[in-house]
């Protein structure tokens, strides 16, 4: 039986020469379980064993003719695919040859358009110089006109603020014509009222009343008439004299003022009163230097009767007293004298 089974192995293996490793392997995998195996009787091996050799060859040759298809299949799309590339080949070429003369017709037609866009662009650079020129004379315009707005602004401003200011001016200017007004109401008023009291005054003054009624006289109490003019001469003690600008606020408070000499009759009227005088002690009367000139306070200039002939030089601060015995000297107006006041005598 052992030699039989050697036999059947070699036949085997002749048929099969080559076989792969694969069905090699379980060749000696079957050839072990049939060894391996109790039988009993060499048919049956026989019969088990060529069986199972036949099962696998039929899955061989099912493996072969599987492998065969899928190489078919792939033979058949490579050469479906090889086909393909040489009919798009095909069909690029012609497209090429066919688009090679359009090419040629739209490069002569960009050509065109490139030299208008050329031109176009020319003009466009140089409309645009222009305007950039125009842009920079307007900017410097702007400048200008937004410096002159913000002038005009400030002096907007500034006249509203002025024109405030003269409205409040205006404000106060008419309280105070209002305040003005009503004063030369009431100066009106006390004026009416002084002129009664004055002429009531003048009447008593000049009129005074007796026993046998009211004798008129040219001239007020107190007070000497020569000629057309009446004259008051204050022979005060040291203590109360003035200054030559005093003097002449004092005639003035009395409605008169200091002695004005025009004519021989002034001249003598003023010698006449006064009184007591030598010296350096005098009377002050209208007469002293202004601007290197000697004026009576009446604006007039000194023309004659001057005692001697010939004044001295003007010199500003310097005033004239009188002297009796026809004396007129200078003397700084700040001293202090005596004076003589003047007024219009009455016309009874």
């Amino acid at each position: 039986m052992a030699e039989g089974e050697v036999n059947y192995a070699s036949v085997v293996f002749k048929r099969n020469s080559h076989p792969p490793p694969q069905a090699r392997k379980e060749e000696e995998t079957v050839y072990d379980e049939v060894k391996g195996q109790n039988k009993t009787t060499e048919e049956t091996a026989v019969t088990n064993a060529g069986s199972l050799l036949e099962k696998k060859a039929n899955n061989r040759r099912l493996q072969y003719q599987r492998l065969a298809c899928c190489l078919g299949i792939l033979c058949v799309i490579l050469l479906l695919g090889i086909i393909a590339v040489i009919v798009v080949y095909q069909l690029a070429t012609l497209s090429h040859q066919s688009d090679e003369s359009g090419l040629m017709a739209a490069n002569h037609n960009l050509t065109n358009l490139n030299k208008k866009l050329s031109l176009d662009n020319e003009k466009l650079r140089r409309d645009n110089n222009n305007l950039t020129v125009q842009l920079g004379n307007l900017t410097q315009n702007y400048t200008v006109l937004e410096s002159k707005i913000t002038n005009l602004t400030v002096d907007v401003q500034n006249l509203t603020t002025r024109n405030l200011q003269l409205n409040s001016q205006n404000q106060q200017l008419e309280t105070q014509r209002n305040n003005l007004t009503k004063r030369i109401q009431d100066l009106e008023k006390n004026l009416n009222e002084l002129n009664v009291s004055r002429a009531q005054w003048s009447i008593d003054a000049y009129c005074p009343k007796k026993t046998n009624g009211r004798q008129c006289k040219p001239c007020q109490k107190d007070w000497e008439h020569t000629g057309s003019n009446c004259y008051a001469y204050n022979n005060a003690d040291p203590p109360h004299r003035k200054t030559w600008e005093e003097a002449r606020q004092d005639c003035r408070g009395k409605g008169s003022d200091l002695v004005v000499v025009h004519n021989e009759e002034e001249k003598n009227a003023l010698n006449t009163y006064s009184v007591g005088s030598s010296g350096t002690d005098g009377y002050w009367f209208g007469l002293r230097a202004e601007g290197g000139r000697w004026k009576w306070i009446d604006g007039s200039d000194l023309t004659s009767y001057w005692t001697p002939q010939h004044p001295p030089p003007a010199a500003d601060g310097q005033c004239v007293m009188s002297v009796q015995n026809n004396k007129w000297i200078s003397v700084s107006c700040t001293e202090k004298k005596q004076w003589i006041c003047i007024m219009k005598a009455l016309s009874v």
